[in-house]
């Protein structure tokens, strides 16, 4: 009976584990999946480098993190690909894509239609944001202290190469939650007869 007992419950975790890795893996693939039908969502804003201390900007073929701040060619558009957290990155001004090659390099292209234009958006716990390579897993968006692109088989999400910080371009409105003192103002009315008579009731203290 404690041999039958044993049997169920190896068999049980068995169908349990399955259970999981079949979830899990419907997770990825959902979240893998081009939205073609819903509307796509685009972003306008500026990525900071940790490391070089300027903005990611696209001008023409070439890509690199050494724009000054509101400079036009930093000004970025964000697409939105998935229901989750996959974009595709396009220089406004030179309207061409970031796009990572199979040798890790960073090169623009006029159509960003492709799994080697799109990048996973990943917030990370020192609340910089990395982008990694949605067909090269493991490899991430990166760039040296001289803003020059780093090859992507050697960057890690843990690396202050890959880190970034979302920026508004100037003119825009702010972020949710950011700046909400500048955001409402008191505005003055002069009193009314009705106030002034209320005024003039309060009790003493």
């Amino acid at each position: 009976m404690a041999a039958r007992g044993l049997f169920g419950i190896k068999i049980w975790l068995q169908v349990l584990l399955l259970w999981g890795q079949t979830e899990s893996q419907y997770v990825r693939e959902q979240g893998a999946t081009t939205d073609e039908l819903s509307r796509r969502q685009t972003r306008v804003y500026q990525l900071y480098s940790r490391t070089s201390g300027k903005h990611i900007q696209v001008q023409g073929k070439r890509i690199s993190a050494t724009a000054e701040e509101s400079d036009m060619f930093a000004k970025l558009i964000v697409e939105t690909d998935t229901f989750g957290s996959r974009v595709r990155i396009k220089g406004a001004e030179s309207e061409k894509y970031i796009c990572m090659s199979k040798k890790g390099k960073l090169i623009a292209k006029p159509s960003g239609k492709g799994r080697d234009c799109i990048f996973t958006e990943i917030v990370l716990e020192n609340n910089y944001t990395a982008f990694q390579s949605a067909r090269y897993s493991g490899w991430y968006l990166a760039f040296t202290r001289r803003g020059r692109p780093r090859k992507a088989s050697r960057s890690r999400q843990n690396q202050p190469e890959a880190h970034f910080i979302k920026r508004l371009f100037r003119g825009q409105r702010p972020f949710p939650n950011q700046a909400e003192h500048q955001q409402f103002e008191v505005v003055g009315f002069p009193p009314t007869r009705r106030t002034k008579r209320n005024r003039s009731r309060r009790p003493l203290t």
